[in-house]
């Protein structure tokens, strides 16, 4: 048996504020999902993205707690352009999101930001810088 790297899971403490974050970004998730207590995207290549609300995790661990400090995940977007980088990064704060990182031009060679989601986690958004005229 050959195991895969098949879901990436996260905990919502306001599926609903999740929802339209995650779909900001582009991800599909279906109708009615904010009335759900777990809900998945599928990602490119097959990945999913899963939602679950804290009541659902405490279905069946009662013990669970959120981590202490706010989100331990971090997630990446690339996005078509380094102006789409800025633009999604106004789009999102604008929209009450923290910005924990502005968009800046890293030295890897990509425009990068860094936005927090409802439940703290990072969101990275990238693009390729044009390649430098020689």
């Amino acid at each position: 048996m050959t195991t895969r790297f098949a879901v990436i899971g996260l905990v919502a403490s306001d599926l609903a504020a999740s929802l339209a974050f995650y779909r900001r970004l582009g991800l599909v998730f279906p109708a009615g999902a904010e009335e759900q207590p777990h809900v998945e995207a599928e990602l490119p290549g097959g990945l999913v993205l899963a939602l679950d609300t804290e009541q659902t995790i405490r279905s069946f661990h009662p013990g669970w707690r959120p981590p202490a400090g706010g989100g331990r995940v971090s997630l990446a977007f690339r996005c078509d352009s380094p102006a789409a980088v800025d633009a999604l990064y106004e789009e999102l704060v604008g929209a009450g999101h923290h910005g924990e990182l502005k968009p800046w031009d890293a030295f890897w060679g990509q425009r990068y930001a860094t936005v927090h989601d409802p439940d703290g986690n990072g969101v990275d958004l990238f693009a390729p810088l044009p390649a430098p005229a020689e």
